[in-house]
C-alpha cells in the first residue's frame, strides 16, 4: 500500500481510491491508497460504435481517447462517451472481464443492455 500524507489531500491522484481495510484510528495521520483497475466501454453516438478497454487512471485515459490521441482506431470516431465502468483490485480480474467484454456475447450484452439506456 502507498501511504500519503494528509496535510495536502489535493495531491490524490484520481486512480488512487480509498483503501477500506483499515479504519480512520488505525491510519492515524496517514491515508493509505490502492491502486484500482477499470475496465470501460466507450460510445461513439455519431458513428455509432462501442470500444472496450482497461486502465488504472480513467481520467487521463478518457483524454486521451477525445482530445489527446493523435493515432489509433479512437481517434477516428470521436467523440467518445463513457457508457459503462467496472473496478477491480487486480489486474489480472479487469482483463479477464475485457476480454469477456470483446467477446462475442459480451458485445452482444453491451448492446441489448447497455446501449439503449445511452440511446
Amino acid at each position: 500500500m502507498v501511504a500519503r500524507r494528509a496535510h495536502n489531500p489535493k495531491v490524490i491522484s484520481s486512480s488512487l481510491v480509498p483503501a477500506t481495510k483499515k479504519s480512520r484510528s488505525e491510519m492515524s495521520g496517514f491515508f493509505y491508497f490502492r491502486r484500482m483497475y477499470c475496465v470501460y466501454v466507450l460510445y461513439s453516438e455519431k458513428y455509432d460504435r462501442i470500444y472496450i478497454g482497461e486502465t488504472s487512471n480513467l481520467i487521463e485515459r478518457f483524454k486521451s481517447h477525445n482530445r489527446l490521441g493523435k493515432k489509433g482506431y479512437t481517434m477516428r470516431f470521436r467523440p467518445w462517451t463513457v457508457i459503462l465502468t467496472e473496478f477491480f483490485d487486480t489486474r489480472s480480474e479487469a482483463r479477464t472481464r475485457e476480454k469477456s467484454l470483446k467477446q462475442g456475447q459480451g458485445r452482444q450484452w453491451i448492446k441489448e443492455k447497455i446501449l439503449p439506456m445511452y440511446e
